[in-house]
């Protein structure tokens, strides 16, 4: 007997309200209706149904087996749509939140690849400084820098950010270059308006260093101040994503090469792990591994 054919007839029997009516829906013969019935009470061992020629109406174990065989069937239906989908690609539409200087520098790219690879998928990338709200604003997926994740979030760490400090030869030739870095603090630094405003962190054989640091502008946004930096404004803080082209081409130049600078994880922040829709797992899987391609999310080449 096909138990999933059988579960189908009994639970359109009882939605329709008689074996004509469900042998019309799922265009079969009464007597086959009849028939699956039949089989689906032998194979339970008790009636499921009490059949009149007035009326129909479920019996005790009828009641009971309702609610099951439906499930059953969402069961099946999901399995096979499922099935569908892995044979056609991941499909939808995600909702991406990110910075505007990572979204621009690095992320931006990326996501052309990943919906040309996808064509069946398609993105909204919301760019803000602010974190955002998963749930007010509809976000299927966050990308977040910070060393300060919510340990009450969802999050999967994807790659480690490295950062630079660095300033162009303008600067430096009129202000000259620090070569520690409590030497920052005599020079005009660009801090960032809601993370290390006054306090700039750095490694050194092993040691933690840290230097107040204070300067005429601040924003809140990288991109922002890595434009103030070129302007010859002062010494930034940047990202090494962003940076570096403008290293090598040397319009900007790396400073304090000894120290390192404090590094920051890279987050994947989403709303649930059990209902995770399958192109945001395809995306997920795919911003890894472009994450791991790319030198400058490896700490071997973090240095320019």
């Amino acid at each position: 007997m096909d138990r999933i054919t059988a579960a189908r007839v009994f639970v359109t029997v009882v939605d329709s309200g008689s074996q004509t009516a469900a042998a019309e829906r799922l265009e079969m013969s009464r007597a086959m209706v009849s028939r699956y019935l039949g089989e689906l009470e032998a194979w339970v061992g008790a009636r499921l149904l009490h059949r009149t020629t007035r009326r129909l109406s479920l019996t005790g174990m009828g009641a009971e087996l309702l609610p099951r065989c439906r499930e059953m069937l969402f069961l099946a239906d999901d399995l096979q749509d499922s099935g569908r989908r892995a044979e056609s690609g991941p499909s939808g539409n995600l909702r991406i939140a990110s910075s505007q200087s990572f979204a621009s520098a690095w992320l931006a790219p990326a996501l052309a690849e990943f919906v040309a690879r996808h064509p069946g998928v398609t993105v909204d990338l919301q760019a803000s400084s602010q974190a955002v709200n998963l749930v007010e604003e509809r976000i299927d997926l966050a990308l977040r820098i910070t060393n300060q994740l919510d340990p009450n979030l969802i999050a999967r760490r994807l790659a480690t950010c490295h950062s630079v400090i660095c300033a162009t030869p303008a600067y430096l030739e009129k202000h000259g270059a620090p070569l520690a870095p409590a030497e920052l603090s005599r020079h005009n630094c660009l801090t960032y308006a809601y993370f290390g405003r006054s306090l700039w962190l750095f490694e050194h054989e092993g040691e933690p260093v840290e230097v107040p640091v204070s300067g005429n502008f601040s924003a809140n946004e990288s991109s922002v101040l890595l434009e103030a930096c070129l302007a010859g404004a002062g010494i930034g803080r940047q990202p090494l994503y962003a940076v570096a082209p403008l290293l090598r081409d040397g319009r900007l130049v790396s400073l304090l090469p000894e120290y390192r600078v404090e590094a920051l994880g890279i987050h994947a922040v989403y709303g649930s792990r059990r209902q995770m829709l399958p192109a945001l797992r395809a995306l997920l899987d795919f911003l890894v591994a472009r994450l791991q391609a790319d030198p400058h999310w490896d700490q071997a080449s973090s240095a320019p």
